[in-house]
């Protein structure tokens, strides 16, 4: 699903999230960050350790003990838990060691054991996985993502991953694969979403046009622009709508947004 930056993208996945499960599913999601395009695997690195319940002040061998407990919900085999505890910087060599093998290698084992890990976990009930943002993503994590596109025809697997319209994806076109683009709002469609916005108040004519004209359909903006009105004073309630008490003052709508 592509888009500029305000479209949706990460509103529609988020939807995705909050549906309730017609039946039991396992539930996977990364983030790509403009900070850590040159750390490899740097989504997968979070997730697991978010699934895991690494804590703040773990030790590394207590970090190791819910590392283990978490691939034995998969049985992930010792080879698999070694490469995945190398790839979290985790001291396993003891109990789990991995053969002396060339850099690239080492990498291909590695996607092999996160990709046996994700298969497994398919294996036992559906898996809905988001992938975030992957135009910020680091190539190793592209690597891995492609080779999850690939299996994904034979898993119950939903995979849905986001980026911005330059992102070219690396995975073929197959029959398995949609894509979708995400375009700008309408002017009926941003209407709505100003009056959801206002909490189903409507707006002073002028007011509604400023925003629209100012906003051109990103929804983002268009929320974000329409609460800035709201609360800048301009506006007062009555009966289920807001006025304008006195003429519009000169750019007392702002052209641009500062937005968390």
């Amino acid at each position: 699903m592509t888009g500029e930056p305000g479209i949706g993208k990460s509103r529609l996945a988020q939807a995705m999230l909050d549906q309730p499960a017609g039946e039991p599913q396992t539930r996977l999601r990364y983030f790509c960050s403009p900070h850590h395009q040159a750390s490899a695997l740097h989504p997968f690195i979070t997730q697991l350790e978010h699934a895991a319940g690494f804590g703040r002040e773990d030790m590394p061998e207590a970090r190791l003990a819910k590392l283990e407990a978490l691939l034995a919900r998969s049985n992930a085999g010792a080879e698999e838990t070694g490469f995945i505890a190398a790839l979290l910087s985790l001291p396993a060599g003891d109990k789990y060691p991995i053969p002396d093998l060339s850099p690239q290698r080492r990498k291909e084992k590695t996607l092999e054991a996160l990709l046996a890990q994700l298969t497994r976990l398919a294996a036992r009930q559906p898996v809905l996985m988001l992938f975030e943002d992957a135009h910020w993503s680091d190539p190793t994590s592209l690597e891995l993502l492609t080779l999850t596109v690939v299996r994904a025809s034979q898993l119950p697997l939903l995979l849905l991953v986001t980026a911005r319209p330059e992102f070219t994806p690396p995975w073929p076109a197959d029959a398995h694969v949609t894509i979708q683009a995400l375009s700008r709002l309408g002017r009926r469609e941003g209407a709505t979403l100003v009056a959801r916005s206002a909490g189903g108040k409507t707006l002073p004519a002028v007011i509604l046009e400023q925003i629209l004209g100012r906003t051109d359909g990103v929804p983002l903006f268009l929320e974000e622009l329409t609460k800035t009105v709201i609360e800048s004073g301009l506006l007062r309630e009555e009966d289920g709508h807001y006025t304008l008490d006195a003429a519009l003052p000169p750019l007392a709508i702002p052209t641009t947004l500062h937005t968390r």
